[in-house]
């Protein structure tokens, strides 16, 4: 392996992450043979046949002579996969992950793998669709997103770099943070809006005039419902994962929403207005900079 070259990557996982980082690496040039490892053969079968990935293996076949490993699966599949993994990983492998919480993967990292743990550089990438499966995958799902690396101390700078530049060469924008800062503000940013998302389509569909609720929703609701379309069972096990930080931004959430409840029940309108328009504010200035760092529309 060279700087900007991996001539043998195993992809665990070719969903819409997995895939779209396949697809981005051969389409970079920087990776040589593809390797699919998962549990539905015919997925794997899709993805060889749409060209993501170049051969479908088990993951203790697949891990001989790999330059490196990624795993995007499920984060509650983790521990298991590494353990499956620990002794048919070489010396030379590098392993990281795709997965959306970062403190439970590197306890199962470290669980799973002991000594070997200096060899995995967990990371995650900021980008995904309401879509899932290896049919939704895109070279360009990466480009322009931001990819959050949380090294470990035991990790050899060589390696981080490598991950680093396997996700540059994606289209990422690469950051670092520690693992509790990262589960902290991704339930705030991404776990807690999923759960909303949920909720709601949940509350409409289970009314008795559901139909003619969703009859007459509009773009309002298709917004704010598009991640509600996301896959269940990865959600699911984020949402489990990061329990802690996740509950205490339902818990202030709670708080905001018992507020706006006692202004509209004292028919408040210009307590409602006020905290509307800080809102407001705040999502116009996210926007702005946004689109000025993108050069597109806010």
């Amino acid at each position: 392996m060279s700087a900007l070259h991996f001539s043998r990557v195993v992809i665990v996982g070719v969903g819409l992450i997995g895939g779209s980082l396949a697809l981005a690496l051969k389409r970079a040039g920087v990776a040589g043979k593809v390797i699919g490892v998962g549990r539905s053969r015919a997925s794997l079968e899709r993805a060889q046949a749409l060209g993501v990935i170049d051969e479908a293996a088990p993951l203790e076949v697949a891990a001989k002579g790999a330059s490196l490993i990624v795993l995007c699966a499920p984060v509650a599949q983790t521990f298991a996969l590494l353990h499956a993994l620990e002794p048919h990983l070489e010396p030379g492998t590098i392993v990281t992950d795709a997965g959306s919480t970062k403190s439970d993967v590197i306890m199962a990292a470290k669980t799973a793998l002991g000594d070997k743990v200096a060899q995995f550089v967990p990371a995650h990438p900021i980008a995904g669709r309401e879509l899932n499966g290896v049919e939704a995958a895109l070279a360009g799902l990466y480009e322009g997103k931001k990819t959050v690396l949380c090294p470990l101390q035991e990790n050899a700078r060589a390696d981080v770099a490598a991950v680093r530049a396997m996700w540059e060469a994606a289209g990422a924008d690469c950051h670092v943070m520690s693992a509790v800062q990262h589960d902290a503000v991704f339930a705030a940013v991404s776990h807690l809006p999923h759960v909303l998302s949920y909720a709601l389509v949940a509350q409409v569909a289970n009314a008795e005039d559901a139909a003619l609720k969703l009859d007459f929703a509009g773009g309002g609701f298709r917004d704010f419902t598009r991640i509600a379309a996301s896959s269940p069972e990865m959600w699911r096990d984020i949402c489990v994962a990061n329990r802690d930080a996740l509950l205490r931004e339902i818990a202030t959430y709670q708080s905001v929403l018992a507020h706006l409840k006692a202004r509209i029940e004292a028919s408040d309108g210009e307590g409602l207005e006020r905290v509307f328009a800080r809102a407001s504010q705040a999502r116009l200035a996210w926007g702005a900079q946004r689109a000025a760092a993108a050069n597109v529309e806010p």
